[in-house]
């Protein structure tokens, strides 16, 4: 397994009701003591240690000994959402195959977590962590891998993943069901999630099963990707995310950076309202409320918009690393986040939009596409758009006193506005 260097960590398990417990780690020197409690559970804090090993732990009580061989210290990370999150090797990933004959790193491992659901709180998990290797790299997160690899890679440190993700599935059964039952607005959404027989959905039951046996595992920070399944209910998604990661940094009793990636372009085929859309609306929302988190956003990464899956994990995840090394580790990246909406400011025929994370500036590549703008009555005419620093002029001759602008702002939108960096700039309406 991976531990987490540099924090006192939290280790627990389960023995006979007052029994002692004696803690022997071989980076530490003092024996950390305990008793079980009448519940029959144990729980410690081991001391802070630097990244390396492999290190052994022994776990004593009475004349039972258990050992823990092969342990590194370095940084754990926790991947989670639906199937674009959990896609890899076993559905033929061209990227993850392509890794396969290489995938034999030591100081990368991997616990997936298996796909199983709960209707109450669960305390163990029946799987264990592996060495990287192509066996275990092949049913594992395409993602989670990337994101490991990239890090061990510029960080020189053990890295460990956790994988939990169940393709299909809403963000409500990730949440802790009463947080979703005793609000009422959340409750008339999950009432809508669909019964599918190859997922579930009803409220926190893999929350139950997939997340919350390990909760307390020190962690750096979680990854998300999840979204499409919540689109046809997307007007409570905002609030159901902040709902999701309070919940989750509340039960580690750490509010470790949460980074997650904006839903790709996908045909939905919604019908009255671009809702894939107003769902990345929700997302855009969520990155600039929510302290310590970061959005992803991937609309130049797309192949076929009738494809739910996109092909390019690589690089989603070289950009949630990215992320990760500027914010976490204070590497010296610049312009490491797509550009977000900020404001606008109607000068005459012109609206000129300001951004937040455009400090690098804006570039494109030709004429600004999926770039609309509207007066008062609302109707939208295509609209030409001009860089100026960090700044977006809008206009069209067909509008003479425009009070709102449209970019990017359909299902299957792609459209060419980038940072300085050629990140793309997330799509918006005001």
């Amino acid at each position: 397994m991976v531990l987490q260097r540099n924090t006192e960590i939290n280790f627990w398990g389960w023995g006979g009701a007052n029994r002692p417990v004696k803690v022997i780690g071989s980076w530490f020197k003092d024996t950390v003591s305990t008793k079980v409690d009448y519940n029959g559970k144990w729980t410690v804090k081991l001391p802070a240690g630097q990244a390396g090993g492999p290190y052994q732990v022994k776990i004593i009580s009475n004349n039972e000994t258990i050992s823990l061989n092969d342990i590194l210290l370095g940084d754990v990370f926790l991947c989670s959402g639906q199937s674009n999150m959990e896609w890899g090797g076993n559905q033929n990933l061209k990227e993850i195959m392509d890794e396969l004959p290489t995938a034999n790193n030591p100081n990368i491992r991997l616990l997936q977590v298996s796909r199983i659901a709960a209707n109450y709180p669960q305390e163990d998990i029946n799987n264990s962590w592996t060495t990287l290797s192509a066996e275990t790299l092949k049913p594992f997160s395409a993602i989670g891998y990337f994101i490991a690899k990239e890090l061990n890679k510029e960080l020189n440190v053990p890295i460990g993943v956790i994988n939990a993700s169940w393709g299909g599935t809403g963000a409500e059964v990730w949440t802790p069901n009463h947080l979703i039952v005793n609000d009422p607005f959340l409750l008339k959404y999950a009432k809508m999630q669909d019964v599918n027989p190859y997922r579930p959905h009803e409220g926190g039951v893999l929350w139950n099963s997939m997340i919350h046996p390990y909760a307390g595992y020190n962690l750096t920070a979680a990854y998300w990707y999840q979204g499409e399944s919540n689109v046809g209910y997307y007007p409570s998604y905002d609030k159901l995310m902040k709902a999701l990661v309070t919940a989750w940094r509340n039960a580690w009793n750490n509010d470790f950076p949460f980074y997650f990636v904006q839903i790709a372009p996908y045909a939905y085929n919604s019908k009255g309202e671009p809702k894939g859309a107003l769902l990345r609306e929700l997302q855009s929302k969520t990155a600039l409320e929510l302290q310590k988190t970061g959005m992803v956003v991937i609309t130049d990464l797309v192949d076929d918009v009738k494809n739910i899956h996109p092909n390019q994990k690589k690089e989603v995840a070289k950009r949630l690393s990215d992320m990760t090394l500027a914010e976490v580790y204070d590497k010296p990246i610049k312009n490491y986040k797509s550009p977000i909406y900020k404001s606008h400011e109607i000068k005459g025929n012109q609206i000129e939009v300001s951004f937040y994370y455009a400090e690098g500036g804006l570039k494109s590549k030709g004429d600004i596409t999926e770039l609309e703008i509207a007066g008062a009555d609302n109707k939208y005419y295509p609209a030409k758009g001009t860089i100026k620093g960090d700044k977006l002029i809008v206009q069209s001759k067909e509008v003479k006193n425009p009070v709102s602008v449209k970019f990017g702002f359909s299902e299957t939108a792609m459209p060419n506005l980038f940072n300085s960096r050629g990140l793309p700039v997330s799509p918006f309406r005001f």
